[in-house]
């Protein structure tokens, strides 16, 4: 439970609180399962801050500082997190439903098992991010930069990631059913085993990517650049390949049925 006195700084006002924790920097604050919902926390200073549990469903929380702080299993469904700092922050099956990223910073956060499903992260940065096993269905990560993040089994079917930047992720069995990834970033990216049917791919690039073994079937992939790509054992039934740029690929064991070949 909440620290009563911590509690009441934070919502005594700003400058209450960030005077308090400027003059006690060796005092973690304890605001664990805390009421703060629908909250005005705009630009709130709680890097570091135990906020497991807490309730932040609506609040706003727009270029807060959330940087290292622990949010595990905290609501934040609807919450206002523009550009907001949650670097390092732990949102492990945090609920996040629906909530505003735009511009924030998630590089190295621990989301895993956590709800983002309808979120939008447009531009976020999420580099580095653990999101293992994150439910991020119909999500919006236009141009989010998801460098070496960690997807494995992540569901983002039905979400947007048109050019974003997933260079050396690891997306292996993930789920990205009919997800819009046009001219995105994928090299070297893991996605073995992953679930790409009817995904919207043209224009990515995948060179060196990993494809073994996943469901491309009846996906989009023109124009795409799969140099070097691993495809061995993909289904590609249906698939429409059309422009796309296939040297050097390994096709080894590949399920070619009715797909539509760059030379077509």
């Amino acid at each position: 439970m909440a620290n009563l006195e911590h509690l009441a700084l934070l919502k005594a006002g700003a400058i209450t609180w960030i005077e308090w924790r400027k003059k006690n920097p060796q005092i973690s604050p304890d605001l664990s399962a805390a009421n703060l919902q629908g909250d005005n926390l705009k630009g709130a200073f709680l890097n570091s801050v135990n906020l497991s549990k807490v309730d932040l469903g609506n609040a706003l929380l727009v270029q807060a500082n959330l940087s290292s702080a622990d949010l595990n299993g905290a609501n934040l469904k609807g919450a206002n997190l523009i550009e907001a700092n949650l670097s390092a922050a732990n949102f492990s099956v945090a609920n996040l439903s629906g909530a505003t990223l735009t511009q924030a910073d998630l590089s190295h956060a621990n989301l895993i098992g956590s709800d983002l499903s309808g979120a939008n992260l447009k531009g976020a940065i999420i580099a580095d991010a653990n999101l293992i096993g994150t439910d991020l269905r119909s999500a919006n990560l236009k141009d989010a930069d998801l460098g070496t993040a960690k997807l494995t089994r992540a569901n983002l079917c039905y979400a947007t990631l048109i050019a974003a930047n997933l260079i050396a992720a690891d997306l292996s069995k993930a789920n990205l059913y009919e997800a819009e990834v046009m001219g995105a970033y994928l090299y070297k990216t893991d996605l073995y085993k992953a679930n790409l049917s009817k995904a919207h791919l043209s224009g990515a690039y995948l060179l060196r990517a990993n494809l073994s073994e996943a469901d491309l079937s009846f996906a989009d992939l023109r124009w795409t650049n799969l140099t070097g790509a691993n495809l061995a054992g993909a289904n590609l039934t249906g698939a429409n390949l059309k422009g796309a740029n296939l040297k050097g690929a390994n096709l080894t064991g590949v399920n070619l049925h009715q797909t539509i070949m760059p030379d077509s």
